[in-house]
């Protein structure tokens, strides 16, 4: 097929420096007549972590995605991408692979001939690993891309990206159209990237996914950047739910600190805490309890949150819809 085969790179194979963010973005804003896509984002990612970016359809994530790409311009604010302007494409689309959520093939090339092609035009590629990726991820390259499902073309896009040697891989809703076992080897394939040092962006709304995936996570509502965080520290900064069961009349608890809610339960009371527990078990401790379980909020949980409220559409957005934007 005319390509090297090439062993999986070194870091210092990859021409990446530690002290330079592989996504660096200030004051990023685009938009569209009076719509405003996305509002002054001021986001970095390190290398080597993987990054969620959360937010739903009409957030500005794809936007956000299209702006590091280069294909559209910024209306203000800048972007770089390994220490380069995102608007210098050629240099940067060789140091990255991306994966958008609904792939295009070509109709009348197989499956192989479309991996070849995607090669060719990234520049480097780690054939082994590419044979490996098919046969992972049960992808028949005899059949013409025109006969693939949804799922067979992300296939296609997604084995073409994990085998470059690309520095940094941007996905945008990666897994839509994949069955659960496939989903499980993109992660898997995700963490294979992760342990060569290298940067993924996933972009998406299966919060299961990022939760798993990701060192940490941002999260965007109506074009603006509300939270970013570690996942771990997220959970902890929005409480824990504790349910104490005891011999006798619950205790009030409502008073304590780092307790925002207190319901009854048929054992006794479930408990909303934040922060640290210890006022909370001091005031337990004059009481008979039998049972104590705890659960940290789930990703979802926090997700859902930010947007359970009539500011889930800010003021500043004048309409349009779409998720492109």
């Amino acid at each position: 097929m005319g390509e090297a085969t090439l062993a999986p790179p070194l870091r210092s194979d990859l021409g990446a420096r530690d002290d330079v963010p592989a996504i660096a973005t200030e004051k990023l804003t685009k938009r569209f007549g009076s719509f405003t896509a996305l509002d002054g984002l001021d986001l970095e990612v390190r290398q080597g972590e993987v990054f969620g970016f959360l937010g739903p359809n009409g957030a500005g994530k794809s936007t956000t995605l299209r702006l590091l790409l280069g294909l559209i311009r910024p209306s203000s604010g800048s972007a770089r991408i390994l220490g380069t302007d995102a608007r210098d494409v050629r240099h940067v689309h060789g140091r990255l692979a991306y994966v958008p959520g609904d792939v295009a093939l070509w109709p009348r090339l197989t499956g192989a001939q479309c991996l070849t092609l995607f090669g060719r035009l990234h520049g480097s590629v780690d054939t082994a690993l590419r044979d490996e990726l098919v046969e992972r991820f049960q992808l028949d390259t005899s059949k013409r891309a025109r006969a693939y499902s949804k799922g067979n073309r992300q296939k296609v896009a997604l084995v073409a990206a994990f085998a470059t040697r690309a520095d940094l891989i941007l996905l945008d809703e990666p897994t839509s159209g994949l069955d659960p076992l496939m989903e499980a080897e993109f992660v898997r394939a995700v963490r294979d990237v992760a342990s060569q040092g290298r940067t993924v962006f996933l972009s998406s709304h299966i919060l299961g996914e990022v939760e798993t995936l990701c060192h940490r996570v941002g999260i965007l509502r109506a074009g603006r950047l509300i939270e970013v965080d570690d996942v771990s520290r997220l959970r902890t900064m929005h409480g824990t739910e504790l349910d104490v069961d005891v011999d006798g009349p619950p205790p009030d608890v409502s008073h304590v600190p780092g307790v925002s809610r207190v319901d009854r339960t048929p054992e006794g009371i479930r408990v909303q805490l934040s922060g640290e527990p210890a006022p909370l078990i001091h005031a337990l401790a004059p009481v008979n309890v039998t049972g104590l379980r705890s659960r940290e909020a789930s990703l979802e949980e926090i997700f859902l949150g930010y947007y359970d409220s009539d500011a889930a559409v800010d003021g500043h957005r004048d309409g349009g819809t779409g998720d492109g934007h």
